[in-house]
């Protein structure tokens, strides 16, 4: 049974199995952040954090789940097996079954289950952007209502792991593999079409210059597809661009919730 911790704004209902499966950590849990009083089913939004694929947690992000739930948006915090235990295509899929898991069961914690929208900062970035695009995580991507990325890294694997060929560094091997056609398939960029759900997009200008020339090409190629994406541009480093979320007043949920109502209408 899920543990469920309550502050004035907000219920916690912490580690929820969202797949039966043998793994190797807590992982396949998620957290739900509810707003408390709601008065009619409320947007939702899954978070999926960074870590360089091999790193992160959960529960390092209620910050984000507390923030949100003030604004009356329901926010999942799923995990997921991280990099050697599991590669790219593993974890990307992990990530659609939580979505699946969100979209069958988020109307029990006053969500609605057709106004689910996915966000992430830079690997998972990567994997909700993989999630949306490429078809064979999701049967019907428009299932969900819009994608924000926050830095996202890895969207144009193919380009950069030619350059820079995955070693054991930072288990790059065992994310990516060494076979140059499953980059392809890692890649975000070479999946763009028009069942797309719309997406929002922050870069930061500071960040890692990987991730500001792959947020690049991947702009540039979804203009074909959505030409009225405007980035948003912040004048901080890759980490500040999560932690920023840290303070409740940060112009960021303005902006969120103004995409997030935006979509919903």
């Amino acid at each position: 049974m899920a543990l469920v911790l309550c502050s004035c704004a907000s219920q916690k209902h912490k580690n929820i199995a969202y797949l039966n499966t043998e793994a190797p950590q807590e992982d396949l849990k998620l957290n739900v952040f509810e707003p408390r009083d709601l008065e009619s089913k409320r947007p939702v939004v899954i978070f999926v954090h960074g870590g360089n694929w091999n790193s992160g947690n959960k529960n390092t992000y209620g910050f984000l789940g507390r923030n949100l739930a003030k604004h009356d948006v329901i926010t999942v915090i799923p995990s997921y097996t991280l990099s050697p235990q599991a590669n790219f295509d593993t974890m990307a899929s992990q990530v659609a079954q939580a979505f699946i898991w969100t979209r069958d069961h988020i109307s029990e914690y006053g969500g609605d289950p057709a106004q689910i929208y996915l966000m992430g900062h830079s690997a998972g970035g990567h994997l909700i952007a993989l999630v949306c695009t490429n078809p064979k995580y999701l049967d019907n991507p428009k299932a969900i209502k819009g994608v924000i990325l926050n830095d996202a890294a890895g969207l144009d694997m193919y380009t950069y792991l030619q350059e820079h060929p995955p070693t054991i560094a930072n288990n790059y091997r065992s994310t990516w593999t060494t076979n140059p056609e499953l980059w392809k398939q890692a890649s975000p960029v070479y999946h763009l079409s028009e069942e797309m759900p719309p997406f929002m997009i922050y870069v930061g200008t500071k960040s890692y210059e990987s991730i500001i020339r792959q947020n690049a090409t991947f702009l540039n190629a979804l203009q074909e597809y959505q030409p009225d994406v405007t980035p948003i541009y912040l004048n901080k480093k890759h980490v500040p661009m999560m932690t920023q979320y840290f303070w409740p007043w940060s112009n960021r949920y303005d902006e969120v919730l103004d995409f997030i109502f935006k979509e919903k209408h």
